[in-house]
């Protein structure tokens, strides 16, 4: 649960049929009438849903917001209204409230028409499901996003406890033009109207308006804040009082961690990118050239190529100052990134270059610039430009209506794809295909998968393709258990057994004690189970959490030690461990390929984390034992498995 979710509201989300076996229709509810603000789009093809809620707020009597993601409903001709109508009415009646009390809030393709009876379907149980848990809620906002975005904070007012809390979508089509996405900021504080719409622009000037991803403004973003009262605490009608000052500050501290979430999440995006600009004129100006810098496209290039280019910044800072006709010479200001100073004193700073491309490579980049013409100052957020955003878009570009009236789905197939690619991708995959064929692979996957349903399915199908192209594989789950990926196997046509250590005495425990009371001791692999699926075609999920015997489980086995125990029993050519990162990251910068020796060798000499020890031991130990290679991979990327094993180059690092 988290902690700060505040008094008064329920949550619930669930998969309507708007988009394919994801979450897609959400609902907040409060118990008691709401305070309600809002912030929408200033687009002038802005949808129906945000026009029914811009109408309403600010206000008192809110009850509820209702959200449908994977379908704007947008640009859909005069069904478009009606349909939000019939939206509010169906959640209206369900909860026993007026319509008037309900906002409705879309986000998703547009120009497709809009399920409306998969939705009105769908209500009844969406309200039955209602629950303290936001969860449900937050999944079914996202559309391209890859993670939940919630944050809370907890205050005084009036020695009362109050909490803020925030959820929030958004990845690509996102630019400042308040506002940047769709977001929810709830509080059991007692706000008057004025106030609660005071505070929320004003926070949200500091955040969504200051985050941009792709320079492109939704049709649909919409920031709404209710506020329920449920606390008890004294009643906030003035912002400078001390309640007040409070509640905006932490109002704005939740919009702030929003907004890095969203820059975060960008589509393809690898970094999220910081930019500060002081020394400005006036706040205005500040907040213009920060937004500036953050959504050049070419700075953004540079953060993805790693390149220290303060020729781009200035470029970008120069441009938007002759458009807001602002007197700013960019010759005058200092440019720096990961706080190395890269200009300065109107010429380039003397800088290691090396150096400061190896800062660029790390998952945040901060970028700042002095203007030296003012005291005022603002901070963008934004992210770097990759080869996947034109990929990710290019896909979603490509949906389908599933029928008259039912949900998007994006057109994968290859017969969609030009010739030339469809030729050139099917040349590629013969030299993989003969390399694999006969061969086994052992995957450990851990818990960044099995806590995301969206990946366990995308794992499931690298492991089809991969079957299909004559590799078996072996699946080794680090924690819980088999039910979620057998299941996902199945849907993929995969068959799967879930195994655990005692399963034909699959592990054993060498030693029931530490060797020297540090090393964890390895098992003793039996694989004639393992041998058996794989004959007839079955792929193995051995879950290592439950995988021993308690004896084995006091020896200090871990899953790292399992899964190059069993690639090893099993003669397997490729061991790959899916981590919570890229792979072997040195100084800032992924390591593609390495020796086993100078893997060990960078251990001894403390070049690469404690915490992963364990893990090296496990790779140098596979390779003993005859494995070819071992992978490092970031399981948090779909499709990243076939990614690794279906390019050259690869994607993490790769173990010889």
């Amino acid at each position: 649960m988290i902690r700060a979710t505040p008094l008064g509201f329920s949550f619930a989300g669930l998969c309507a049929g708007i988009k394919v076996r994801r979450a897609d229709l959400g609902l907040l509810v409060s118990s008691r009438p709401c305070a309600a603000a809002g912030c929408f789009t200033t687009s002038r093809g802005r949808a129906a849903a945000v026009a029914w809620s811009a109408a309403r707020v600010p206000s008192n009597g809110v009850r509820a917001i209702v959200v449908a993601s994977g379908n704007a409903n947008c640009m859909n001709g005069p069904r478009e209204v009606a349909d939000v109508e019939t939206m509010a009415r169906g959640v209206a009646s369900s909860i026993g409230v007026s319509p008037e009390m309900v906002l409705v809030a879309t986000t998703g393709a547009i120009g497709i028409p809009f399920p409306i009876d998969k939705v009105t379907a769908a209500i009844p149980a969406l309200v039955a499901a209602l629950a303290e848990d936001p969860i449900p809620a937050a999944e079914a906002l996202r559309t391209t996003d890859t993670f939940n975005k919630i944050a809370s904070r907890e205050i005084f007012v009036g020695g009362t406890p109050v909490r803020v809390f925030g959820m929030a979508k958004g990845s690509g089509m996102v630019h400042p033009r308040m506002a940047t996405v769709l977001g929810f900021l709830l509080t059991d504080a007692d706000v008057s109207p004025a106030c609660l719409d005071a505070a929320m622009r004003s926070a949200s000037a500091d955040s969504f308006e200051m985050t941009t991803v792709d320079r492109e403004t939704s049709t649909n973003d919409s920031i709404i804040a209710l506020a329920n009262g449920a606390s008890g605490a004294p009643r906030i009608e003035d912002l400078d009082a001390e309640g007040g000052r409070a509640f905006a500050h932490a109002l704005r501290e939740v919009c702030v961690e929003l907004a890095t979430m969203v820059a975060r999440d960008g589509e393809g995006a690898r970094r999220l990118v910081t930019v500060q600009v002081t020394g400005a004129p006036t706040l205005v100006a500040a907040r213009a050239l920060a937004r500036a810098v953050a959504g050049s496209n070419l700075v953004k290039a540079a953060i993805f190529g790693a390149d220290p280019a303060f020729g781009r910044v200035l470029a970008a800072v120069g441009a938007a100052a002759a458009e807001a006709e602002l007197a700013i010479d960019p010759r005058c200001s200092s440019v720096s990134m990961q706080g190395l100073v890269l200009f300065r004193d109107g010429a380039p700073a003397p800088v290691d270059r090396d150096a400061a491309r190896a800062l660029l490579r790390r998952d945040e980049v901060s970028i700042e610039v002095d203007l030296d013409s003012g005291a005022a100052s603002a901070t963008a957020f934004g992210c770097d430009l990759t080869y996947d955003y034109v990929r990710i878009n290019a896909d979603y570009a490509a949906v389908l209506a599933d029928g008259e009236g039912g949900g998007v789905r994006r057109d994968a197939r290859l017969e969609t794809k030009t010739p030339e690619l469809k030729a050139d991708l099917l040349v590629a995959a013969l030299g993989y295909i003969e390399r694999f064929a006969g061969t086994r692979a052992v995957v450990r996957y851990g818990t960044a998968t099995t806590a995301r349903p969206e990946l366990i399915e995308r794992l499931a199908g690298d492991v089809r393709l991969l079957q299909a192209v004559g590799l078996s594989v072996i699946l080794l789950q680090a924690e819980g258990d088999s039910e979620a990926m057998v299941t996902a196997l199945g849907r993929a046509g995969t068959r799967s057994v879930g195994l655990s250590g005692a399963d034909g005495n699959l592990l054993r425990a060498r030693s029931p004690r530490f060797a020297g009371g540090a090393v964890p001791q390895v098992p003793s692999v039996d694989p004639d189970v393992v041998e058996t699926l794989l004959a007839k075609g079955y792929v193995p999920v051995v879950c290592a959490s439950w995988a021993l015997p308690d004896a084995a489980r006091e020896a200090g086995l871990d899953p790292d030690a399992i899964a190059a125990e069993i690639a090893i029993a099993c003669g397997a050519k490729k061991l790959l461990f899916l981590c919570e990162g890229p792979g072997l990251v040195v100084q800032g910068e992924l390591v593609s390929v390495i020796a086993a020796d100078a893997l060990a060798a960078r251990a001894r000499e403390g070049a690469i984390e404690p915490a992963l020890s364990g893990r090296i031991r496990a790779v140098v130990r596979a390779l003993e034992g005859g494995v070819e290679t071992v992978h490092l991979i970031d399981e948090r990327v779909p499709h990243n498995v076939v990614a690794e094993l279906f390019t050259d180059t690869g994607v993490g690092t790769m173990v010889r």
